[in-house]
């Protein structure tokens, strides 16, 4: 296993570069959402214990990861997923399936949670954070919905994470908005848990036979959408 500890102190000098310019680029313009994945082939352990911990590792606003990343393991489930996501086969072809579900009605037991989590890795007391806190309790002071839309950005910030570093590390993602959230959440059992579903993902390795594998990628020119001020 290769996964470092995400509490761990993080070193002064910050550490080479583990991968070339050309390197990043190149897996980049590799990847693309495939549409057909090839259900007999798994991911290496390595690269999916890699993959989990980048989706622990991603940033949040004031590192509230308001976010539960549900994967989807049981073959029934993964069926009724797809039923809900109108058939299309990565939900169930894919090796990995990934529900991304944000945190609904985010409030002072969600900031309080996280400021016990600061001093229990950090160290001192929960008082002691009392000015981080103040500063995250303005998330709490917003609307619900509010509130509600905040913590889906984070979500999506977990999913752009993921699809970067699948694609790094040479296999392949499909970010997903197709389906029916209210299905899923009823599947999985989210309302409950104080959580909503706004994406997913599906992860593992493209069939030979998807044809978009083999189209050339649509992005407007560098100059249309980088803007110099």
């Amino acid at each position: 296993m290769i996964a470092p500890n995400p509490t761990a102190t993080i070193p002064v000098q910050a550490p080479p570069a583990i991968a070339t310019p050309s390197a990043l680029v190149g897996a980049l313009t590799r990847r693309y959402a495939v549409k057909q994945y090839d259900p007999t082939r798994a991911l290496d352990a390595d690269i999916w214990e890699a993959l989990q911990q980048a989706l622990v590792l991603t940033p949040s606003s004031i590192g509230m990861q308001p976010w539960k990343f549900i994967v989807v393991e049981d073959k029934a489930v993964r069926a009724r997923l797809r039923e809900a996501a109108w058939g299309q086969t990565p939900v169930t072809d894919a090796d990995k399936f990934v529900v991304f579900a944000a945190r609904t009605g985010f409030d002072e037991r969600d900031v309080d949670r996280f400021v016990a989590r600061l001093a229990d890795v950090r160290g001192g007391t929960a008082e002691s954070y009392s000015a981080f806190k103040d500063m995250a309790m303005t998330v709490v002071a917003r609307p619900e919905a509010e509130r509600d839309i905040w913590a889906s950005r984070q979500a999506y910030i977990a999913l752009g994470t993921l699809l970067t570093a699948a694609a790094t590390l040479g296999v392949d993602a499909t970010p997903m908005e197709g389906f029916d959230p209210a299905a899923f959440d009823e599947i999985l059992g989210l309302k409950e848990k104080g959580y909503r579903s706004y994406a997913a993902a599906a992860v593992g390795h493209r069939a030979p036979e998807d044809k978009y594998a083999h189209l050339p990628k649509v992005r407007y020119a560098r100059e249309d959408v980088i803007e110099r001020v």
